[in-house]
């Protein structure tokens, strides 16, 4: 990997009068990339000329660099809840981001208009952060080349209600005639599609079309005149081939036994106690408590606990954290991040030495490192920063009974729910929903709504045991940063972390 964080891989290089006329040989140089993202948003008026006056005003006052991120995005939602819609719902999102670097400052405007005039004017204002004689725009265009790591059988922009009710209604059907103590069901379908075309003053273009689908259940069950409720989501960047009986049988099937086992949970023990997380969504507390604090940013201000720990011990040896953009059709996949780099993956945590950050383009030119593909945004309305995407440890030596085997007195965690995090010294605390005491070195009780309270550094230095049995979580899982929210992913293998303090019950 070139040391330049500007640098790019290989790509046709076109001249600015090489859009407008773009014919379809010239197209299939390389038809994931920039020439079909010119001729997408050219139904929006983005052309030669517009893309040539919003650089000019970007650079009018001696700006290091300007970006134009257009987006294009169409969302549906649809709600059954006592086996009838409850919601349903399209929204439409179009415009253009205008970043303007200068230094180490940023300046930052949006227009949903794409006239000429409107981004002219949002290229104006982001300008305003510079002070100095203007600079050229690009003549010419590299144009990027990427994975195509999410495929699409059937368009989503292709399928309508119709063909969407009957999946969540078999849902609700199966989910409620699943035991009898169900009383409520509540299912959610959701699709998004569209494009982003990312174009930078230093002729790099980027084009990526992103599908996401997902399905949400909630079951309410009643026993006894106890109530319980619980949950569970698919989600994935694909067309509407997503949709698949076995994942419409799975929903159902989960979202009713994680709701019936609340049955007989109770709340553990407290005291400090050894923790064994168990593979799979239990990754989100690897990404909340340490992964934030590997996004490079937070670094580069002094925030972390990491600032200062490059290529140092971290963890013990079996421990190797990577954050993932090319894992195909997972929520947090990326072609392409929202600056135009190439998603890939990166290791952060090697045998316990962590080895980098999650870095954009400003803290790669701040470190001199290449950009790791995770410069992310919300939409089109925000400045990119340094996010996850599928964030996991990888499986280590162990068995995972052997790793139950070893615990006489401790908690199994299985999934969390409402967790805070003090992402800076990665202070945390979360609630069990589901899990089991572990007694004499065996699952024994289940438990519910069980407070941990730990530090994220710290459990990572305590993580003496690693699974063989690595698990990735397919849900819908969404990461918020700075008033933004953009889809991630998770996993990781059952892992055993030596004392958490858990804020259970004292029965004395």
């Amino acid at each position: 990997m070139s040391s330049d964080p500007r640098q790019r891989p290989d790509g046709a290089t076109l001249t600015m009068s090489g859009f407008a006329g773009a014919t379809a040989s010239q197209a299939a140089l390389d038809p994931d990339a920039g020439l079909w993202g010119l001729a997408y948003f050219e139904r929006f008026g983005v052309n030669e000329a517009l893309l040539r006056a919003a650089f000019d005003r970007a650079l009018m006052h001696g700006a290091d660099w300007a970006e134009l991120f257009f987006e294009h995005r169409v969302s549906n939602s649809l709600g059954l809840e006592d086996g009838a819609v409850n919601r349903a719902y399209t929204s439409v999102s179009l415009g253009v981001g205008v970043r303007v670097v200068k230094g180490d400052q940023t300046g930052y405007a949006y227009t949903e208009e794409l006239s000429k005039e409107r981004v002219c004017e949002a290229a104006a204002t982001a300008a305003a952060v510079a002070n100095g004689p203007s600079r050229s725009g690009p003549t010419a265009f590299q144009v990027q080349k990427h994975l195509d790591l999410y495929q699409v059988k059937v368009p989503l922009s292709t399928v309508g209600v119709a063909q969407k009710m009957p999946i969540l209604s078999r849902i609700d059907a199966l989910a409620g005639a699943a035991d009898p103590r169900v009383t409520k069901v509540r299912v959610g379908y959701a699709d998004s599609y569209g494009a982003i075309l990312v174009v930078d003053s230093d002729g790099h273009l980027s084009f990526d079309r992103q599908p996401m689908s997902r399905l949400t259940v909630h079951c309410t069950a009643e026993q006894n005149g106890q109530r319980e409720s619980n949950g569970c989501n698919l989600a994935g960047r694909e067309g509407f081939e997503f949709f698949t009986d076995a994942r419409v049988e799975r929903i159902a099937k989960d979202a009713v036994e994680r709701t019936l086992f609340l049955f007989d949970a109770e709340t553990a023990p407290a005291g400090e106690m050894p923790v064994v997380l168990a593979a799979g969504s239990a990754g989100i507390l690897l990404h909340e408590a340490i992964g934030h604090g590997m996004e490079a940013d937070f670094n580069r201000k002094g925030v972390s606990v990491y600032s200062d720990k490059l290529n140092q011990v971290i963890a013990p040896k079996d421990v190797t954290i990577v954050d993932d953009g090319t894992r195909p059709f997972d929520r947090g996949a990326v072609n392409v991040d929202d600056e135009g780099n190439v998603g890939q993956r990166t290791t952060l945590v090697e045998d316990g030495v962590l080895r980098t950050y999650m870095h954009d383009r400003i803290s790669a030119l701040h470190y001199g490192v290449a950009p790791t593909g995770n410069g992310r945004r919300e939409s089109f309305r925000h400045p990119p920063v340094p996010r996850m995407r599928n964030t996991y440890m990888l499986p280590g030596p162990r068995d995972p009974q052997e790793i139950i085997a070893s615990v006489k007195r401790g908690v199994y965690a299985e999934t969390f729910t409402n967790g805070q995090v003090m992402i800076g010294a990665g202070d945390f605390t979360f609630y069990i929903k589901t899990g089991r005491l572990i007694e004499d070195g065996k699952l024994t009780r289940p438990i519910k709504d069980t407070n941990i309270i730990g530090n994220g550094p710290q459990c990572l230095e305590r993580t003496d045991m690693v699974g063989n049995d690595f698990a990735f979580d397919d849900g819908g899982w969404t990461c918020g940063k700075d008033g933004q929210s953009v889809p991630v992913s998770l996993g990781m293998p059952t892992v055993r972390v030596s004392a958490i303090t858990v804020g259970g019950v004292n029965k004395g």
